[in-house]
């Protein structure tokens, strides 16, 4: 069955499949990869490894969905416009919000690693000056995003080269620290570990919210966001092993900064600052391309009127939603005054999960001839997020609970916006 002609566009087709995935790896290779691996070590041990493949099996089956449902709903606002469209104004409108208060705390957790490897003695300003600093190149453009992204994604792989490089070659690698069965945690470790690991994974929505965006987002969303997911796992299997292989779970789980940890264990450790600014850019690359998608999805439910309709106002000069990208970046600092990073991920990662759960649920009301994979991935991605964030902390799971149920209440009950 063809693909339907995509309604006309309010923001600017610009992006192609290459752009698409480098927003997508921009999204995903930050400092989930340099922070996470240390609670990850902590829940599950060696036994990581398991949480990782766990993490990146509910990230693909959530990708599927995602994939699909962009392709027949090519519209800015991801899962909010998959939740209206295939299951109700309520459901769309509760994912809107998952991923509105999910993603803005993603954004200050990224704002604070990367204040914290630059200054820690000045996290909290140098974090709202960096939140600042990527709202103006959001309200360049789109291209403007894409291009500084790309550079972005280079060094950030560039630095994780370095890393697996130094942990396997600096003379402190052991492979019989990679003995992954079951310990510490047991197998509730090993989920805890995958759903703190899934924040590392979950930007490839990136993409997801560039269905005004892309060129031909029929053919050139689905075939990102699979590639883009499928490169990142590689990437961070090899940096995992290796950190693993250099200084073991234990080093790991202790150190503030996991890889700077492997890296300065052995003969190379001269490489460290390296690392260091790589986790500082690798942070400042997911906060850009945070920001962006998280402004699109305000803008489509203001354009629907769920939210103020002055928040749908695009930029004659750049079509950029730059209303909602300002307001994106004043919660930002809201949330970067008054939480830490340990805090934010949790809250995260519990608000996502929920957010993909009712993608995954959308996915399963697609027809035959919108389908491009079959149905049991949907019902895996359903699954895997609700036991992926059952077997969060319990203080980031009523939170974000509680966050839900608020936004639930306020939005679903009221009246919408007029024009």
């Amino acid at each position: 069955m063809a693909a339907p002609e995509p309604a006309p566009s309010r923001l600017a087709r610009r992006l192609g499949v290459g752009d698409a995935v480098v927003v997508g790896l921009g999204s995903m290779l930050g400092a989930g990869v340099f922070a996470g691996l240390g609670p990850a070590a902590r829940a599950a041990g060696a036994s990581l490894v398991w949480g990782l493949v766990l993490a990146a099996s509910v990230a693909w089956c959530n990708a599927t969905s995602s994939a699909q449902l962009a392709a027949v709903h090519p519209e800015s606002g991801g899962t909010y416009v998959y939740g209206r469209r295939r299951l109700g104004r309520h459901w769309g409108v509760l994912a809107g919000w998952a991923f509105l208060s999910g993603k803005i705390a993603s954004c200050a957790a990224m704002a604070l690693t990367f204040a914290a490897y630059v200054a820690p003695s000045a996290a909290r300003p140098l974090a709202v000056a960096a939140v600042a600093g990527v709202a103006a190149v959001n309200l360049g453009g789109i291209r403007r995003t894409a291009a500084v992204t790309r550079v972005v994604v280079v060094l950030v792989l560039g630095v994780l080269a370095v890393v697996v490089v130094a942990s396997l070659f600096g003379g402190t690698a052991d492979l019989d620290r990679l003995d992954v069965r079951p310990a510490g945690g047991g197998p509730r470790g090993v989920l805890q570990a995958g759903g703190l690991l899934f924040f590392a994974f979950a930007g490839y929505a990136r993409i997801a919210t560039l269905g005004e965006e892309v060129i031909d987002p029929g053919r050139t969303i689905p075939r990102a966001i699979p590639l883009a997911l499928g490169l990142t796992l590689a990437v961070y299997a090899a940096v995992a092993v290796s950190a693993l292989a250099a200084v073991g779970p234990v080093a790991l789980a202790d150190a503030p900064a996991p890889l700077a940890a492997a890296v300065a264990a052995g003969e190379l450790a001269g490489l460290v600052p390296v690392v260091q600014v790589g986790a500082a850019v690798a942070s400042l690359g997911v906060l850009l391309a945070l920001v962006a998608g998280v402004g699109r999805t305000l803008f489509a439910m203001a354009a629907d009127g769920e939210l103020p309709r002055w928040l749908a106002t695009v930029d004659g000069r750049h079509r950029v939603p730059a209303r909602a990208e300002l307001v994106v970046a004043g919660a930002v600092v809201v949330v970067v005054a008054v939480a830490d990073v340990g805090e934010a991920i949790g809250f995260s990662s519990c608000n996502v999960l929920a957010y993909y759960a009712i993608t995954n649920a959308s996915a399963l009301r697609l027809g035959p001839g919108e389908r491009r994979w079959r149905p049991s991935f949907a019902v895996g991605g359903l699954v895997g997020c609700a036991v992926l964030a059952l077997s969060l902390p319990v203080g980031s799971l009523i939170t974000g609970l509680a966050v839900l149920a608020v936004g639930a209440v306020v939005l679903g009950l009221r009246p919408r916006w007029s024009t």
